[in-house]
């Protein structure tokens, strides 16, 4: 980048900034939801809160589904990686 470039576009910086750190974090968002362990860790979780009775078997049912879809999704993303 030029200096009259950098000079032109100095006033776009804060933008620029914005953008990188929210890119950072839909990175790592995704990164935490897609991780095979902290989804399995939570499975565990669930059942150590259902077996102390802090949530009935509906809400384990519930949110087991949720984390066995988001596991299935993250298995079948790394098997296209795999053949890609």
């Amino acid at each position: 980048m030029g200096l009259i470039t950098g000079l032109l576009t100095l006033p776009l910086a804060p933008v620029r900034g914005t953008v990188w750190l929210a890119e950072q974090v839909r990175e790592q968002a995704l990164n935490e939801l897609y991780d095979e362990e902290a989804i399995q860790s939570r499975l565990m979780e669930l059942e150590e809160l259902h077996e102390a009775g802090e949530i009935d078997a509906e809400e384990l049912t519930q949110a087991e589904d949720e984390l066995l879809e988001r596991l299935a999704a993250v298995r079948g993303l790394a098997r296209e990686e795999g053949d890609g």
